[in-house]
């Protein structure tokens, strides 16, 4: 992306004028709100050393709310996938079903970040546009457990692949000779999407993250407690694993609400209230 606002001084920098330029750029307001809260990270360490006296980017105004609820897989369509996959693609998907794994850290995974004896996944980098970083936040290092299912598909694929030293990738780019691991939106593109086209899964725009967000519905419908949900999935502190159970908990109201009518309208006959 171009850079905006290199050529400009400090005190050229506008409220307006921002907050249009957020506006233009081809994000989600997730995202612009991150770039908003950035720049007035910036302009609160230039007041903080006396720099200058005011923050323009106080008085932005950037929505973090979602475009649209993300869709989720429910676990009879996750089953009906599984079945269109082969053994490489079925580990990925049960690993980022079954942990909640971010596509930057399941694709980061080699070999020597599983504990087979603990049966769990160590979470200490991710891999974003092929470049290695850090994980996104302290709570997302934290190790995930594996559940026996995974831990055995896990075995069968380490048996299968050409790549299955300590240090190689869990899912390499066989094209890059191992040394890179697959491009995430390449295999969701040529393999995950048409699969869930042929397992009959239509209407729904699904991406790596809806296989966490399908997770934390789940976990909700299970009524897991929210601390337990929050640990698994790794978040920062537990309003974000909140608001992801508020999602989750909308098709159940809908359900209730469903019942609820269904009840009332029993009590009708002939037209009649009885």
């Amino acid at each position: 992306m171009t850079p905006k606002w290199a050529a400009f001084k400090i005190s050229e920098v506008r409220t307006v004028a921002v907050e249009q330029w957020l506006e233009s750029l081809p994000l989600a307001p997730a995202s612009q709100s991150k770039i908003r809260n950035i720049m007035s990270a910036i302009f609160s360490h230039g007041i903080r050393h006396e720099w200058f006296t005011f923050n323009p980017i106080s008085k932005v105004r950037c929505s973090a709310k979602r475009l649209r609820e993300p869709d989720v897989l429910t676990p009879s369509e996750f089953q009906a996938l599984l079945l269109e996959l082969s053994l490489r693609e079925q580990v990925m998907v049960m690993l980022a079903g079954t942990t909640g794994l971010r596509r930057s850290e399941l694709f980061a995974l080699r070999w020597s970040d599983v504990d087979f004896q603990k049966m769990e996944v160590a979470i200490t980098r991710s891999c974003v546009r092929g470049r290695f970083g850090n994980v996104k936040t302290v709570a997302s290092g934290k190790p995930v457990p594996l559940h026996k299912l995974v831990y055995d598909m896990l075995l069968n694929w380490r048996l299968v692949t050409a790549y299955s030293g300590e240090a190689d990738f869990i899912f390499p780019s066989e094209r890059l000779n191992g040394d890179k691991p697959l491009t995430p939106d390449m295999v969701l593109r040529k393999i995950i999407r048409p699969a869930l086209t042929r397992a009959g899964v239509q209407g729904k725009t699904i991406g790596w993250h809806s296989f966490r967000h399908s997770l934390a519905t789940n976990l909700r419908t299970l009524g897991v407690d929210v601390k337990v949900a929050q640990e698994l999935l790794r978040h920062a502190n537990s309003r974000i694993t909140m608001d992801l159970y508020t999602q989750a908990v909308s098709a159940d109201k809908r359900i209730a609400s469903g019942r609820q009518a269904e009840m009332l309208m029993a009590g009708k006959e002939d037209g009649k209230e009885v």
